[in-house]
């Protein structure tokens, strides 16, 4: 093996055939070799750190090879440059071999070296290699205990790393800006972060950019979103890196409001975004469903049109407002898509009630030889469960662990419950939840109470209720609907014992919110207030539109109205719905040919639900709700969503 790799390395260096006719006649006892000193400005030195940075990677070895037969060490900067050659080629065979050649004149190597293997170690993802190495460096420096800690936190190896921290200062090695960053990721309780933050402090690293970026991510990421935003407000300088952290602190808790706030700022003070910034705005859009904002921030992203996760982020945030059409049109541009992009497509169509095209792109995903994944199968038989297709539904969950090595979970058994109960198999739905692999959690059974509530089966409705009130005492969601249950079949004592329940438990009913976007705004809608600086004109016009659709057979329906009230005052509490203030207002300020967008905190009423499609018939105007669970798409006097929700 020795010969042949001398041989590729004669081939490509044949103008030192001589000085490799000189190596290769020294014996291994020669005194030369005994102790050697070789010169370093030898030609067979200066090509061996040449191949070292610009490679070709096997020329390299072959010559380390050569070296290594007659005892030879070259200078340590070429072999860093190697071990770095070896890591860009992904070949980790040539990286121990390289350990080996190193290791073989005996001692200890230089530290930076020994730095460099380690480094290379973890970036292979050989924890246990990096490991032995760490321990058996004699004189350890900051770079060598951060480069342990940070793969360890990495590998969420956290009480481990947490351990290296100190043992680190017991060796008399102060922890640096690096090593905070890196051990601040392996922080797993509030507690053991304020002990890191202190000891930040006792290092006077707390002003530093670097440090404090970690220190907002990690607050962020426990929700402590206050401290987190403290820690933000105390610095002098700010950079990007800063700004993307609070910003995604913001946006990943659900604060869209507060992250676009900070981003505004972050543009004044004159930082340009960029794909971190931009992704984590999306998602602030996203969730706050601010269509008009998230196609302000579309402009930015051509900067960057091949970015795939700025891509998919994109994709998402118009599925998830509404607009198919531009997800369409993005979704179409991508000139590479992973399967997070046919997933957000596919779920995208059947949240939006457009389930049969759903299940085409999945056969187009499988066509192009793109693998589904967990995410991709739970858009898939939501589609199959909004689409009334349960034969495919039943296709695609005994099928998906052997078809696509997808083990069915909660998500997909929730999906079943969900399929079976729209489809008015209710016993089946029920011995489907005994059947499963593993207990029932509260979303299955708030499943089966939405299916029960349609298909009004009370005795089913009462178990499912009773079901999620054993695991979640205090879930308001459950009283309510027992509570509407009893009271649609006159079971007032089952009214008041619900009611009764919730006061001892202090359950109160969240208030009903909608919110709509007009120009850079939110309007903010809850139900029963008529706060609202237009509210005249919101009443008048509300009113305006039950007149006309009651023209066309409208009639309120108190079943919604949980009190035991005359019929009169149900309509009243009816007519003043979030939704319904929101629909009048959006129609005040509508632009010919755009629809109106509405979010909703709650699921919207069967009332509601009626009024919205009447009033997108009279009025010629499209109307759009996204709740919790999908949206409604109301056109000409229909819902995306068939009337089941």
């Amino acid at each position: 093996m020795k010969s042949l790799s001398k041989a590729i390395a004669l081939k490509h260096l044949c103008l030192l055939r001589p000085l490799f006719h000189h190596y290769s006649s020294l014996s291994p006892t020669s005194p030369v070799l005994e102790n050697p000193t070789p010169d370093h400005n030898h030609p067979l030195f200066e090509s061996f750190s040449r191949l070292c940075f610009h490679g070709p990677l096997p020329d390299a070895m072959a010559t380390m090879a050569i070296l290594d037969s007659h005892g030879l060490i070259a200078d340590p900067v070429s072999y860093s440059h190697l071990i770095k050659l070896c890591l860009k080629h992904g070949a980790v065979d040539h990286g121990r071999l390289v350990h080996r050649h190193l290791s073989s004149r005996g001692g200890h190597l230089e530290l930076f070296l020994s730095n460099s293997l380690m480094g290379m170690y973890v970036k292979f993802g050989l924890l246990g290699d990096a490991r032995k190495l760490f321990d058996q460096m004699p004189r350890r420096n900051v770079v060598s205990w951060t480069t342990m800690i940070a793969a360890l936190a990495n590998l969420e190896e956290k009480e481990e790393a947490l351990s290296l921290l100190v043992e680190m200062q017991r060796d008399g090695i102060n922890p640096n800006m690096y090593t905070f960053s890196a051990v601040l990721r392996a922080c797993n309780t509030l507690r053991t972060l304020w002990s890191i933050h202190s000891c930040i402090i006792k290092f006077g690293l707390e002003s530093d950019v670097f440090v404090r970026s970690s220190l907002i991510d990690i607050y962020s990421k426990f929700g402590d979103l206050e401290y987190g935003y403290r820690v933000f407000g105390e610095m002098v300088t700010r950079d990007l890196v800063v700004w993307n952290s609070i910003i995604g602190g913001f946006a990943q808790s659900g604060d869209g409001y507060k992250a676009l706030e900070l981003f505004t700022q972050m543009k004044k003070a004159g930082f340009l975004a960029n794909q971190g910034t931009l992704t984590s705005v999306l998602r602030a859009c996203t969730g706050m469903v601010l269509l008009e904002m998230g196609r302000q921030v579309h402009v930015h992203v051509l900067k960057y049109e091949r970015d795939l996760i700025l891509n998919n982020a994109l994709l998402d945030m118009y599925c998830k407002c509404g607009s198919l059409e531009d997800a369409d049109a993005v979704f179409q541009r991508m000139s590479e898509r992973d399967v997070i992009s046919w997933s957000t497509m596919i779920s995208g169509l059947a949240q939006n009630g457009r389930s049969n095209e759903a299940l085409r792109l999945f056969d187009s995903m499988k066509l192009v030889g793109a693998k589904p994944n967990y995410i991709t199968i739970v858009g898939v038989l939501f589609a199959c469960s909004h689409a009334g297709l349960v034969e495919d539904g039943w296709f695609y969950f005994r099928s998906m662990e052997r078809l696509f090595g997808i083990e069915p979970g909660r998500e997909h058994c929730g999906c079943m419950v969900d399929l079976l109960g729209r489809a008015g198999k209710l016993q089946e739905s029920v011995d489907f939840i005994h059947s499963m692999k593993f207990k029932p959690d509260s979303v299955i059974w708030r499943t089966l109470l939405g299916a029960c509530r349609v298909h009004r089966d009370v005795n089913l409705a009462a178990y499912a209720a009773k079901e999620i009130l054993k695991l979640e005492p205090e879930d308001e969601g459950a009283y309510i609907l027992l509570s509407n249950i009893y009271a649609n079949s006159q079971q007032w004592s089952g009214v008041e014992h619900v009611r009764k329940a919730m006061r001892e438990r202090g359950v109160k009913k969240e208030p009903g919110r909608s919110w709509i976007e007009l120009g850079k705004k939110v309007h903010v809608f809850t139900v029963g207030d008529l706060s609202h600086p237009q509210s005249d004109f919101i009443v008048r016009e509300l009113n305006r539109l039950i007149g006309r659709i009651s023209n066309k057979g409208y009639i309120p329906d108190t079943e919604f109205v949980l009190h035991d009230l005359g019929r009169e005052q149900k309509e009243e509490l009816l007519r003043y719905h979030s939704e319904k203030l929101a629909i009048a207002f959006g129609m005040m300020n509508s632009t010919k040919g755009k629809p109106i967008r509405i979010m909703k905190n709650l699921r919207i009423c069967g009332d509601c639900h009626s009024f919205a499609k009447l009033v997108s018939k009279t009025e010629e105007k499209i109307i759009i709700i996204r709740d919790p669970v999908r949206f409604h798409h109301f056109e000409e006097g229909v819902c995306s969503c068939g009337d089941y929700w």
